[in-house]
């Protein structure tokens, strides 16, 4: 049996997506020169609501630069799991040579997802910057020396304990297993 807990209702998420845009603003004014990266599969539902948070409080007349980056290939268990992995989409239309990049994903935990796309951005030119944004901190699981500038929520989550974002109910949940 698995007990379930909300750690972030709908309304709470509504405010961290408003404060992470207002930080990505503080650093990044009119985004003139930064682009942002949503993580496949599940980081791109988060860079989304916060692409769409952004443009409302911007207003803005030009778009921000957004992609989706799929980093399957570039991942270090790729041929390692038993199931096979299977890659979404990648799309980016733009060079980002120069440019800041703000990555993208709903929880970081191990770090390899965000090591495994940090490789594959290159292959769109090399950054002047790269920053991280998650809505959930896992802390204490890192394998590496990954760390997110942006946070919504740090959470203290042991090894059986999952945490899911739900994205049609907009809760975030920590699964006891």
């Amino acid at each position: 049996m698995m007990d379930k807990k909300i750690i972030i209702d709908k309304k709470e998420l509504s405010i961290i997506i408003e404060r992470l845009c207002y930080q990505l603003i503080e650093f990044h004014d009119d985004f003139s020169n930064t682009v942002l990266i949503g993580l496949q599969p599940r980081g791109v539902f988060f860079a989304r609501k916060i692409l769409e948070k952004l443009s409302k409080i911007l207003a803005q007349k030009e778009k921000i630069k957004y992609g989706e980056l799929d980093s399957t290939f570039f991942r270090d268990d790729f041929r390692r799991k038993k199931n096979v992995l299977k890659p979404q989409f990648t799309r980016i239309d733009f060079i980002i040579e120069n440019k800041k990049v703000v990555i993208i994903d709903d929880v970081l935990y191990t770090g390899r997802s965000i090591r495994s796309s940090l490789d594959s951005l290159v292959t769109f030119g090399r950054p002047k910057k790269i920053e991280l944004l998650v809505l959930i901190n896992r802390r204490f699981s890192r394998e590496l020396p990954i760390e997110p500038k942006y946070i919504g929520k740090s959470v203290d989550v042991i090894n059986y304990e999952r945490v899911i974002v739900d994205w049609e109910t907009n809760n975030v949940l920590l699964l006891n297993k």
